[in-house]
């Protein structure tokens, strides 16, 4: 187990950092500014495939997005290739399987994106919603300008909304490789590319995959028997669909516009794996052994992993604590928080809130968009908190 951890480490931890300095530099309304009309499908794709966000994130991000006024297409193309990629796992996925491969997969999250949304466009996706009222608080006073301790605390925000589904990679991969003979799934490259992508769309869709957490498991499979293009769409339809993102997009974008996102993720892994099948496999697999699996600097990475998993995991103990003892509390405070829009924002509101005189337990809920407070704390310092989380607090009717 640890040995795929020293794989994962490094690039993961290299993702968290750029991904810091990207959210220290981009302007807070930046992504909101520019997803509209055709053009707007292109800014979304280009700058949602470097984007950090995982399946867990991607979702209330799009959302957001289109309640701010992002049109149908640029949501679409938004959804479909943010969770594939990220910096942290392409950088996981060239650590495993070769930088040809990453290099692939990259490409076919950026040109699944742009396919999805411009279909949508085309097909009569609804353009921007100029009345929608923003969720973030645009339009009041202006935000100050990150600093690089927002860049700091991003990246371990980025770490701690995946951190499950990473330790859940790393056990799974571990588990596949010990139990699995080398040749367990040969039988499924003898279905053909097609037919062992399509076994791959079967078991992938449904499953709530994380995109850096996932490229481990694919590893062991490919290394048990599967072929790498069908790897390829378990990587690619895995993040990108799951039961929770079917939902919200029939929700938000209704059901011809889910139709066309879900067709887009399937036939386009499908055609990607039989193109990869076709052009590059072999140069991938003599590049995907090509690497180092023991130097220090990789043992050093994982065991700095297995510090933060274990700090995460006591943090989510504490909140679990916090949250039953303020439902148990006779009297709380509910205030509603605007602008939270994934995991990490939860946790920075929580830990505000728990850090401020007064305040004895807390529980923040992000379907709602409110926070629970229990504690002797009054409505101003508890309305401090939130501000200086970076987040809008309000009265709740």
């Amino acid at each position: 187990m640890f040995n795929v951890l020293e794989e994962l480490a490094p690039w993961l931890l290299l993702g968290a950092v750029i991904a810091g300095v990207m959210h220290a530099l981009l302007p807070r309304d930046f992504i909101r500014r520019q997803f509209t009309g055709v053009l707007g499908v292109w800014k979304a794709v280009l700058l949602g495939v470097p984007l950090p966000l995982c399946s867990c994130g991607v979702i209330p991000a799009a959302v957001g997005l289109k309640r701010d006024g992002a049109s149908d297409g640029a949501t679409v193309g938004f959804l479909i290739s943010t969770p594939q990629t990220g910096v942290d796992s392409i950088l996981v996925s060239g650590s495993f399987f070769g930088l040809p491969f990453a290099i692939f997969k990259l490409a076919t999250a950026a040109v699944l994106g742009v396919i999805g949304g411009l279909v949508t466009t085309w097909a009569g996706g609804a353009g921007a919603d100029a009345g929608t009222p923003s969720v973030d608080g645009a339009g009041s006073e202006p935000h100050p300008k990150r600093t690089a301790r927002d860049g700091v605390r991003h990246a371990f925000e980025v770490l701690r909304t995946i951190w499950r589904w990473l330790v859940f990679g790393v056990v799974v991969s571990a588990a596949l490789t010990t139990i699995l003979p080398p040749d367990a799934l040969a039988g499924v490259g003898k279905l053909g590319t097609v037919g062992a992508a399509v076994a791959a769309l079967v078991i992938s869709m449904p499953l709530y995959v994380c995109a850096t957490a996932s490229v481990p498991i694919a590893a062991a499979l490919v290394h048990a028997g599967m072929p790498a293009g069908a790897a390829l769409v378990f990587l690619i339809a895995g993040p990108a669909t799951n039961v929770a993102t079917v939902g919200a997009v029939y929700r938000t974008l209704g059901a011809r516009i889910l139709g066309i996102y879900l067709a887009t993720v399937a036939v386009g892994s499908t055609a990607a794996a039989l193109l990869f099948e076709s052009v590059l496999s072999r140069a991938n697999h003599a590049m995907a052994h090509a690497h180092a699996h023991s130097a220090w600097w990789s043992a050093a990475s994982a065991w700095l992993l297995v510090v933060l998993f274990l700090w995460f995991a006591a943090e989510d103990v504490r909140a679990w604590i916090s949250s039953r003892r303020v439902k148990r509390a006779p009297v709380a405070l509910r205030v509603g928080v605007e602008g939270m829009s994934c995991a990490k924002c939860v946790g920075r509101v929580t830990r505000e809130l728990e850090g401020t005189d007064g305040v004895e337990a807390a529980a923040v809920d992000l379907a709602s968009k409110s926070a629970l407070v229990s504690g002797t704390a009054d409505r101003d310092a508890v309305f401090e908190a939130i501000r200086r989380a970076g987040y809008t607090p309000h009265v709740v009717e």
